[in-house]
């Protein structure tokens, strides 16, 4: 038995571990950067548990919320060692901080955990890194892509953190990366060559399925017929904050012990709520995302979508949580295609524009020299998140660097502001356009009439057999084995006329989805691009 294997049966009480657990852990245990993307309930948090422990040195855990950062610790406390582990985050008092950096330095904690906001803090990231970690694992690494670009961009910045706590090696965990996500993870955070362990992605306890409506109130009484109906517990995702109290109003009225969840909640009433779901006594959770992450509820029946989420990686996180005890469980789509509006309005609010990187430019210029960007906003009217991806869109333009204390300053040899200002707009415009594309991918999973499983399942660069028989288009017998002819592979790069470098992602009948580095993902008819030569 390996040092590895024995910690987990003494430590963790794991009989055998999985081989794609052994293979994270002995990469990480060799020094190299590790992507792992697992399923749920596959065990990663036993990866880095086990793997901090045989380091030695202290292991930084960026974890993406305050309750799912308590989580971690008392799961650790309870399995490794009491007094291993501690989290560091808004609530901790700054004396409270100082004697867990002590107690870091001293050996008598080997895990922290915190949020990617408490490293933008120079006094915090100086102190963690006096300690020498061995280790960074950012927890649910899909962040970085889903949440950097808009209201959480100290995510985008996880990779400059990471130099100045004198660049330990990388964990980043997640159970749902599509390749272009993986590769985002990899670019932010600055690594090289890492090993990418991927391992399933199939759940195939869950059946898909899709209810289709063409008008809003006949959607809202069949969806509370069908949350009424289903075996309990359960959860229903819904887009808005009112949208979400008022569906949760209608169930209470049908007999359902529903609860509305979303982050206009005061803190204390969202953690009574989830306490409540946690010990059966909610029926029904209708909630926006801000409910789901870290949620380890093993006998959720179902989750439902009240409409389209805005792409597949948030869709398939989110229909996750249902079935994590191995039974059978359901994830329906109540959807109207008029639904989508209100996505595509999110998809394209969100960003930084010319006049705010113009603003934050001139901003450091008049600092005359570094500049905190906490002292940034004191000047601009301008949120804090718009500051921090405007400071990240000028930095990847090369206009200006940011110091090993966390100030901003013009970089010496960077193009002028007004090119600097050209490029972020464009990336910004980019970015908006790629998420669009992947509420496309959305819409297509909703309209097909090809197996559900397999849409989702190629969308993350796996391929299954088709009929799954767990969908209702493979019941309805709409679905057969493929006998079209596939001009290339699953993963394949392939080249474009006019739109350059792409990525085949999957097949549905007679039309190939490639994801292109310039314009996102489209859809092409395969007749068309044999005939014209579109792909090679």
């Amino acid at each position: 038995m390996s040092e590895i294997e024995r910690l987990a049966k003494e430590k963790l009480g794991i009989e055998q571990l999985h081989q794609g657990q052994l293979e994270v852990i002995e990469a990480v245990l060799g020094g190299r950067d590790t992507v792992p993307v697992m399923s749920t309930g596959y065990g990663k948090s036993a990866i880095y548990q086990l793997a901090g422990e045989l380091l030695g040195k202290p292991t930084i855990v960026v974890s993406p919320l305050i309750a799912l950062q308590r989580d971690q610790v008392e799961a650790i406390e309870e399995h490794i060692s009491p007094g291993e582990a501690a989290e560091l985050n808004s609530t901790v008092s700054e004396r409270r901080r100082h004697e867990l950096i002590a107690a870091l330095e001293r050996g008598e904690h080997e895990f922290v955990l915190l949020a990617p906001e408490q490293l933008a803090k120079a006094e915090v990231l100086a102190e963690l890194a006096a300690t020498e970690p061995s280790l960074l694992v950012i927890d649910e690494a899909h962040c970085i892509s889903e949440w950097g670009h808009d209201f959480r961009p100290d995510y985008l910045q996880l990779g400059a953190f990471a130099e100045r706590l004198g660049r330990p090696t990388i964990l980043a965990l997640t159970a749902t990366a599509s390749p272009p996500v993986r590769r985002e993870i990899v670019e932010r955070l600055g690594m090289e060559d890492p090993a990418l362990v991927i391992r399933g992605f199939d759940r195939p306890n869950l059946h898909f399925a899709v209810h289709r409506f063409s008008d809003a109130q006949g959607k809202e009484e069949a969806l509370v017929e069908a949350v009424a109906a289903a075996p309990k517990p359960g959860i229903v995702y819904i887009a808005t904050r009112k949208a979400s109290e008022e569906l949760a109003a209608a169930l209470s009225a049908a007999g359902v012990v529903a609860e509305a969840y979303h982050a206009g909640l005061p803190a204390k009433r969202r953690g009574a709520l989830q306490d409540r779901f946690m010990g059966d006594e909610v029926e029904v959770i209708v909630a926006t995302t801000a409910f789901g992450m870290g949620i380890d509820k093993p006998n959720v029946r179902f989750v439902f979508h009240a409409g389209p989420s805005d792409s597949i990686d948030s869709y398939y996180q989110e229909v996750g949580r249902a079935g994590r005890d191995g039974d059978p469980a359901e994830a329906v789509l109540f959807y109207r295609p008029e639904d989508e509006a209100v996505r595509h309005f999110l998809a394209g609010s969100g960003g930084v524009d010319g006049e705010d990187l113009e603003a934050v430019g001139h901003a450091v210029e008049a600092a005359d020299g570094a500049a905190d960007p906490a002292r940034l906003l004191e000047h601009l009217e301008l949120s804090r998140s718009k500051v921090l991806e405007a400071v990240g869109r000028l930095e990847e333009a090369g206009w200006l660097e940011i110091t090993d204390a966390g100030d901003v300053h013009r970089a010496p040899d960077g193009p002028s502001l007004e090119e600097a200002v050209q490029a972020g707009v464009r990336e910004s415009g980019e970015r908006r356009e790629f998420d669009k594309t992947r509420l496309a991918m959305m819409r297509s999973y909703a309209e097909t009439r090809g197996c559900r499983r397999d849409h989702i399942l190629s969308y993350f660069g796996e391929e299954h057999a088709v009929p799954c028989f767990n969908c209702d288009n493979c019941d309805a017998g709409l679905v057969h084995p493929d006998q079209a002819e596939r001009p290339f592979p699953i993963g394949a790069s392939v080249t474009h006329k006019s739109w350059g470098a792409g990525e085949v992602q999957r097949y549905d009948r007679d039309r190939v989805v490639v994801l292109f580095e310039s314009v996102g993902y489209r859809t092409l008819d395969l007749t068309l691009v044999g005939e014209e030569g579109l792909l090679t």
